[in-house]
């Protein structure tokens, strides 16, 4: 009896692992996201954004670092919504609340919220150098919450520590829920463990580099740019006991910097069809 019960509840997480799983847009990889709905990831995005920002120095628009960033940010928001309509994934950003913001921090960083919301630290602006350098890492960092990564490590990480959301699903009180906010201020990168927790694996790097380059394409930044920036970034953490915080979750090798180099053909011609020189 004890046999069959295991052996009906391996089918059971089987089946619903399987009916969990979603195609990334664009992409086409199979991803594990069902343990919470878009709608659930932006809504704890949002509520962790709310918490960084009032504990946080943000940087004034009046600033030219922060126009900076929200002047890239403008560009390739548009230029990912064009992607997104003409492959026929435009509800992809269905709740989105886009803003591009700059956060007086030392530490050499950038992220992306499910949701559209954008953070660069000034620790990491000295190593873009140049608007086309800030285009690349915020096109790798929109990248990230287009592909749902974020969904996808939120799912593994519920999964993995046994954690439920069904009272608070039935409840609409998600944000509620405490282990559930801390997991998501985890897999969302801006816990009281930076990013350190559950890292991107290479399969979602390897897509956001990727989608990265496109987007900054279609925005009229140079792609080529990419390999420069990941050269750099690599050179910053060269006899650190302590990289920079974009390292930590983000491999950089020699592997990383060809892959992007045998992508440049294809970024380029978007590039060049956009205005590019």
């Amino acid at each position: 009896m004890k046999k069959t019960k295991n052996l009906l509840l391996a089918v059971f997480a089987v089946g619903f692992i399987a009916m969990s799983c979603q195609r990334v847009p664009l992409t086409n990889r199979k991803q594990f996201v069902g343990m919470v709905s878009a709608g659930q990831m932006m809504e704890l995005s949002f509520a962790q954004y709310d918490g960084f920002k009032d504990t946080s120095n943000v940087v004034p628009l009046r600033k030219a670092d922060a126009a900076k960033v929200a002047r890239v940010g403008a560009r390739i928001k548009t230029a990912v919504e064009d992607y997104l309509i003409q492959n026929n994934y435009s509800a992809v950003i269905d709740g989105y609340k886009w803003e591009f913001i700059t956060v007086e921090n030392e530490q050499v960083n950038a992220w992306c919220m499910p949701g559209g919301k954008v953070c660069f630290y000034t620790g990491i602006l000295p190593i873009c150098q140049s608007e086309d350098g800030i285009a690349v890492v915020m096109g790798h960092e929109i990248a990230h919450a287009i592909a749902e990564h974020g969904r996808e490590r939120m799912s593994r990480a519920m999964v993995a520590q046994g954690l439920t959301q069904a009272g608070a699903i039935a409840a609409g009180v998600i944000t509620q829920n405490e282990q559930i906010m801390n997991t998501a201020g985890q897999v969302l990168g801006i816990g009281t463990q930076l990013g350190g927790v559950l890292p991107n694996s290479r399969k979602q790097e390897s897509e956001s580099d990727q989608l990265g380059l496109i987007f900054m394409a279609m925005a009229g930044y140079n792609p080529a740019e990419a390999v420069d920036f990941w050269k750099r970034m690599a050179k910053a953490g060269e006899g650190s006991q302590k990289p920079p915080q974009l390292l930590s979750t983000h491999p950089a090798d020699a592997q990383r910097i060809a892959d992007l180099e045998a992508s440049l053909p294809k970024a380029m011609k978007y590039y060049h069809a956009y205005g590019g020189k």
